[in-house]
């Protein structure tokens, strides 16, 4: 049983603990933004078995061999500043924005489905139809615009 002293000292340099959460938040934002598709605002079993899998594989990357309760409150905080501060920089910067969120992309245009845009964001006919329908929509010839979000929300604008 470890002794209440060795909980809260530290056994890795904070500093070297700050440096490699902030390493491995980056690196893992920028892996999920660009490989991880949008999958219509869900992310698959596969896509969610990825994060895990993930997650296990930066651990000790980002860790190192902390043992203490005081390590890994570093880590964290160091992982929690480096969220709000990417979501600060989003909002201040679009140039940032441009970078981590997708642009939508239109699915449906004027009543016709956009074919090379469904095999671009990997949407079979079968889920746009699904989508549609979830917003009152039986026949793609009653939609103006239907569009897939930056977040993978669908939207749709019906036709008049």
């Amino acid at each position: 049983m470890p002794d209440i002293e060795s909980l809260f000292s530290f056994s890795v340099n904070p500093l070297e603990l700050v440096i490699r959460g902030v390493l491995i938040y980056v690196g893992l934002v920028l892996l999920l933004r660009f490989v991880l598709r949008r999958d219509l605002g869900q992310l698959s079993v596969a896509d969610v078995l990825f994060i895990v899998l993930i997650a296990d594989a930066a651990q000790n990357g980002m860790a190192g061999e902390y043992r203490s309760v005081a390590d890994a409150a570093v880590l964290l905080g160091t992982l929690a500043a480096c969220n709000l501060l990417l979501d600060w920089a989003m909002f201040r910067w679009r140039p940032m924005r441009k970078v981590m969120e997708a642009p939508p992309v239109a699915l449906v245009r004027d009543g016709r489905i956009l074919r090379r845009n469904l095999r671009r964001e990997w949407v079979t006919v079968d889920e746009l139809m699904s989508k549609l329908r979830e917003q009152g929509v039986d026949d793609v010839a009653g939609v103006k615009l239907a569009m897939i979000e930056s977040d993978g929300q669908f939207s749709v604008i019906k036709a008049e």
